[in-house]
């Protein structure tokens, strides 16, 4: 299964709507100073003000509120770039201590002043779970201090939704404050920009700024408000315990991820089919965040791509593609807890678990829904873990997870849509314009030219050993090159199905390298139909210089030599796929060996892509090279050390 290249967006049209545009319709510019007093407080009536009610009813009028409110964030936003990160502390500092979180805050002001989208989003998820818990800690300790306590017990509303609508924040805060916060976290019928973040339906690019800048701010004037309210109620703020992991050996399902495991991550994630590729940065920074031992930021870049990547899964197998976007406010979303259950609401029974399979399933469940495990997805969304803490062990499992389901997503078909497409390219080869003394003419070869001649010989000769391990109705002895060396033969092997679900580290490292290979094939095939459709026209239109010329007839010749070598590369690999769960059979220095190996071979195809280019022109060069490769290869071969050998 691939995600379709057509969805840009897990956004509904009034979701995207409210999100990207309607705070974007008032064009004039709101002077800082009419919300900020000299001592840098917040004038909370002149932000409430912007909040609109409807005439009906007095419910809050949540679109309009949007968009009267869209100038003051973006005048927020601005005062904020203005300051440096020594102002930004000294002026507001102080005003985050009641979160019990202060780092967090003057971290996400790093974020606004950063470029990329995925920190702007990432500030948000950390903001929107801390000032959560924090809210929920004001509301418990004022709990504690009333007579509800005693009857009704000190516990918090659950849901962020239910906390902003309490009597105790609206006492401490006032309602009109509440009713601001909720237009932009807590409610569906708001921006719910936590929920839409967390749940893994915005793209980097579909989150304004402005937005984190405007909670930012108003983080801080909760602050100024909540300490006046103490001073007043003589009250004291008191902090729930966060969540400590125990027994995490129990947790231990993957290995422990290296750099180098993470390196094959990063290329798996942009060939996997279960990233949508409008997400594709949150991918890249969560496995940034990891190699930087940042943890915490880690899995919580993470968990919504994979709750997204599963929401397309569970969305195509039970037949119901609406639901891959935001619900409305009427219904709910679409997320882990209905993902992971047994029964649809209809009571049909969730074809997920088919497709995921047991193991992904009860990973999945332990992990996020268990009610004696971890939940992470919970106790982080909702600010109740020590972020600065965040254990690697708990993260190294989530990563581990992340990166057997894009090899899950990213087997066989992939790689024989690639192998494929660059055999066909290869294979146009022959029809490529001549120069025009030669029109209509095929392209003549190296005659006479006894290296060129050798390099066919040495071809035809490792052909010929690898007969062996491929389909007999495939293979002709007469002309092992142009009757093996085929697309017929490559469809047929790529027909085969390879599954790296949960597979060992060496297979993961070999596909990679693997993929890297035909991907440099396919560029220098590209290269060579592009390089010699422009000679061409320039040689008929008389713009080609002599050197140039000549040059171009050498590329026309090395055809002879560099069209079955490519072809004798795309059949390797796609033998060594089909082989690939083989190499577990080496051991660590046969495997090392081998793989190295397999390097030289990318390199000799990476160094084929600079000298085919249009700006090197290197063909001369890349016989010597070709010479060098295929001696390795039939030294390989000879040796039977590949893994189509092991196979048999």
């Amino acid at each position: 299964m691939a995600l379709p290249d057509s969805v840009t967006t897990c956004l509904s049209q009034p979701v995207h709507y409210a999100i990207c545009k309607l705070g974007f319709e008032k064009k004039d510019a709101y002077d800082i100073n009419n919300i900020l007093s000299g001592d840098g407080k917040v004038c909370w009536q002149a932000v409430t003000e912007h909040v609109c009610y409807l005439e009906s009813d007095q419910s809050m009028d949540y679109i309009n509120s949007i968009r009267s409110l869209g100038p003051v964030c973006e005048s927020v936003n601005l005062y904020f770039k203005s300051l440096t990160k020594e102002q930004f502390v000294i002026q507001y500092a102080s005003w985050f201590h009641w979160t019990n979180c202060t780092e967090v805050f003057l971290e996400v002001f790093d974020f606004l002043q950063d470029t990329q989208a995925t920190e702007v989003a990432l500030g948000l998820m950390k903001l929107t779970s801390c000032l959560e818990r924090a809210l929920g800690d004001v509301s418990a300790s004022m709990r504690s201090l009333s007579q509800v306590y005693l009857l009704k017990g000190n516990d918090c509303p659950f849901l962020l939704r239910d906390l902003l609508a309490s009597e105790q924040l609206a006492d401490v805060f006032g309602q009109a404050v509440m009713n601001v916060l909720r237009v932009f976290i807590g409610s569906p019928h708001g921006l719910n920009l936590r929920n839409v973040l967390w749940h893994g339906f915005a793209s980097p690019q579909e989150i304004p700024a402005k937005y984190c800048a405007m909670l930012l701010f108003l983080t801080a004037g909760l602050g100024q408000l909540l300490q006046t309210y103490l001073l007043q109620t003589r009250g004291v703020l008191v902090h729930r315990p966060y969540v400590i992991f125990m027994s995490l050996e129990e947790l231990d399902a993957f290995p422990d991820l290296n750099n180098e495991i993470l390196s094959i991550a990063e290329e798996l994630v942009q060939l996997s089919s279960f990233v949508l590729k409008m997400m594709l940065p949150f991918w890249i920074a969560a496995l940034r965040a990891f190699k930087q031992s940042r943890y915490a930021d880690s899995v919580i870049l993470l968990l919504p791509q994979l709750e997204v990547g599963l929401r397309w899964l569970f969305t195509t197998t039970n037949k119901c593609p609406n639901r891959l976007l935001t619900a409305e406010s009427s219904a709910l979303y679409t997320t882990f807890d209905e993902m992971l259950r047994k029964h649809l609401d209809n009571e049909e029974v969730n074809q997920l678990p088919l497709v995921l399979e047991e193991p992904a399933m009860d990973f999945l469940w332990d992990f996020l829904n268990h009610q004696e495990g971890p939940r992470i997805r919970d106790h982080l969304s909702h600010g109740e873990i020590n972020l600065e803490t965040f254990p690697r062990e708990v993260a190294n499992q989530i990563v581990g997870f992340a990166i057997t389901i894009l090899c899950r997503f990213s087997d066989g078909d992939m790689f024989s849509l690639k192998v494929l497409e660059c055999m066909r390219s290869i294979h146009l080869w022959p029809e490529l314009p001549t120069v025009p003394e030669e029109q209509g003419q095929k392209i003549k070869g190296l005659e006479g030219n006894a290296e060129a001649d050798s390099l066919i010989s040495m071809i035809s000769e490792i052909v010929s050993q690898l007969q062996h391990y491929m389909p007999q109705n495939c293979c002709s002895s007469d002309d092992p090159i142009n009757s093996v060396l085929t697309e017929r033969l490559l469809v047929e092997l790529c027909g085969t199905r390879v599954c790296t679900l949960y597979s060992p580290r060496p297979v993961l490292e070999v596909v990679v390298v693997l993929r890297q290979i035909s991907a440099q094939c396919h560029q220098v095939s590209q290269q060579v139909i592009a390089g010699a459709g422009l000679r061409y026209s320039q040689w008929v239109n008389k713009t080609l210089r002599s050197r140039q010329r000549h040059n171009y007839r050498r590329m026309l010749n090395s055809i002879k030599f560099l069209s079955p070598v490519l072809r004798l590369i795309l059949l390797l690999i796609t033998l060594e796929l089909v082989s690939v769960h083989s190499v577990c059979t080496k051991n660590p220095f046969d495997y090392q060996q081998y793989l190295k190996f397999l390097k030289s071979v990318l390199q000799y195809t990476e160094n084929l892509v600079t000298y085919t280019s249009l700006e090197k022109n290197k063909w001369d060069e890349t016989v010597e090279l070709t010479k060098k490769t295929l001696i390795k290869i039939r030294k390989i071969s000879d040796r039977k050390l590949m893994l189509m050998h092991l196979a048999t």
